[in-house]
């Protein structure tokens, strides 16, 4: 059974991870490595997807089932990533996971649609491990007083890597030998540097089922359900829906201001921007809910700024940049407070892991369904004002959405004959 409280009456009994003295220096560069793979690998795909279609002969259905398809692995690939963690331990399935992602990058670089797809799925794969690993891992080895910080610095990682290949793609592709594959190839070596920094971690963790120690992650053997609460529900939809909005931009952004004139190499820049301003919103946002569990007015305002960027767009695509900078910031700060809510609405370590497997598998498949239906969408329409249109609509839903997922409360598992009552 599931019931509310409030997270100021029951913060003493949080037991979310064990409370390290101290952060090493080796261990905040391997959290910083990681989580630079987390975007950039697919990031650079947008705006080489016109380039990518003319070579490959994709048709922009098949262009919208590419940058779908990671989404779709995300979601699959979520649950799975926890039971492991909790067999083999968070750090070591996480440091597992980063040779596999250079290889998926290696492979998507290789000639043929089926490198393509096939290396887009092991990519998808190898990030979806990083996506719900690195959050618990942080609770459980980073001192709770430092927490925030931490945090706030990997998703600023997260997101400097993925504006920069953003950014850099087209003329990446324009330089080297190899073109557009070489350019989404290169990321491989991100991943490498990643390997050596999470292997004087790996001894450290404790075997799996004892007790958790500074370097196990906080993943449960037995995690609570959630599925009947409304609020874990409200945080798994803001997290698909904001998803959703940043995977549609980051995949069609490009496209859809270089159908009204604009050259490769400005639409890699203006989408290098979107992520520029969503990354100084992620940045500056943490100081705004340092002091305020309840961020229902955060998430409304910041869900209402995307949705004024995608309406804008659709009616004057010529004012592109101020629509960056209106869904960037909106974005970046729907972004952390999605992963905010994973951590703050759940009252113990085992459920925000729990919470945050539920929200990234039901959110990645909500997200999914953006990317793949603006390309069906534009391909019916033959413009892109009605999937514009679509995507403010759906902004405006998640304002509505973050005011639930956004209040001052916590969901946990009660016991079988204990009522279901919020607590006041």
């Amino acid at each position: 059974m599931i019931t509310f409280m409030r997270v100021d009456e029951k913060a003493a009994h949080d037991t979310a991870a064990p409370n390290p003295a101290a952060l090493t220096t080796s261990l905040l560069i391997a959290i910083i490595l990681a989580a630079a793979n987390l975007r950039g690998g697919i990031t650079g795909v947008g705006p080489l997807l016109p380039t990518v279609e003319h070579a490959t002969g994709l048709s922009e259905t098949w262009g919208g089932l590419l940058v779908t398809l990671p989404l779709l692995t995300f979601a699959s690939t979520s649950p799975l990533a926890g039971r492991a963690a909790r067999r083999y331990g968070a750090p070591r399935v996480l440091a597992l996971s980063l040779p596999v992602l250079a290889a998926g990058l290696v492979i998507r670089s290789l000639p043929g649609i089926t490198f393509l797809f096939g290396g887009t799925v092991v990519i998808a794969a190898a990030i979806a491990v990083g996506n719900v690993l690195l959050p618990p891992i942080v609770r459980a080895t980073v001192p709770k007083a430092r927490v925030g910080q931490v945090t706030s610095l990997y998703v600023t990682a997260m997101g400097l890597v993925a504006a920069i290949s953003s950014g850099v793609s087209v003329p990446l592709a324009d330089v080297l030998p190899g073109g557009w594959r070489t350019a989404l190839g290169c990321w491989a070596l991100l991943a490498v540097l990643a390997i050596p920094a999470w292997l004087p971690h790996l001894s450290r963790d404790e075997p799996p089922n004892q007790n958790a120690t500074p370097h196990t992650a906080d993943v449960p053997d037995r995690a609570p359900s959630l599925w009947r609460s409304a609020l874990a529900w409200q945080v798994s939809l803001f997290m698909g829906l904001q998803s959703l909005g940043f995977y549609s931009t980051i995949s069609w952004l490009p496209s859809i201001v270089h159908d009204h004139g604009t050259s490769a190499a400005t639409a890699g820049w203006e989408l290098f921007l979107f992520q520029a301003v969503g990354l100084l919103a992620s940045v500056t946002l943490p100081l705004l809910t340092r002091r305020s569990p309840d961020q229902r007015l955060l998430a409304a305002t910041a869900s209402a700024l995307t949705a004024a960027g995608f309406a804008l767009l659709a009616v004057a695509p010529g004012l592109a940049v101020v629509t960056c900078i209106l869904t960037g910031f909106g974005g970046g700060a729907t972004l952390v407070l999605a992963l905010t809510f994973q951590g703050q609405r759940a009252a113990q370590g085992p459920q925000a892991a729990a919470l945050a497997a539920m929200a990234q598998s039901v959110g990645y498949l909500v997200a999914a369904i953006g990317p793949l239906l603006l390309g069906a969408l534009h391909g019916f329409t033959g413009g892109w004002a009605v999937p514009l249109t679509l995507l403010a609509v759906l902004a405006a839903v998640q304002a509505v959405v973050g005011i639930g997922a956004g209040r001052d409360l916590t969901v946990t598992s009660a016991p079988p004959d204990s009522p279901t009552t919020p607590s006041r």
